[in-house]
């Protein structure tokens, strides 16, 4: 599948499930890239791995009490995957939706940014935190 492949599917995955239904601003679609990745720090706070990816079981605790964890819970969403790659995969789908709503070739970006980086001296911009 190619890059622009993806993002038809994405987009139209979104359409189909309502969230182009009522306009979006720039400003909410920034801030919503945002919040992912904000959810990504908080994974990686949290102790997980930047290559974990888990299931989190919202009835676990509850029914941990009573005996053993709920399997498989629509409930729950058992099977939806958590994680650092889970957000990051957030971001990048929200990005690609927002592209292809936009007609943004986000493909010819990626590659123009890249060979433009390929130019950087060594180090450049690389900031200690």
């Amino acid at each position: 599948m190619t890059i622009k492949e993806m993002m038809l599917s994405i987009y139209q995955n979104a359409k189909n499930h309502g969230w182009w239904d009522e306009p979006r601003s720039f400003g909410d679609i920034i801030a919503l890239i945002h919040s992912e990745a904000s959810e990504a720090l908080e994974e990686h706070r949290n102790g997980h791995l930047p290559n974990e990816t888990y299931v989190n079981c919202k009835l676990k605790e509850i029914r941990a009490k009573g005996g053993g964890g709920c399997g498989v819970c629509k409930f729950c969403q058992a099977n939806k995957p958590e994680g650092i790659p889970a957000e990051l995969a957030d971001i990048v789908i929200h990005v690609m939706d927002y592209c292809e709503h936009e007609g943004i070739d986000l493909e010819k970006a990626i590659l123009e940014k890249h060979e433009y980086n390929k130019t950087h001296s060594f180090g450049h911009e690389i900031e200690k935190i």
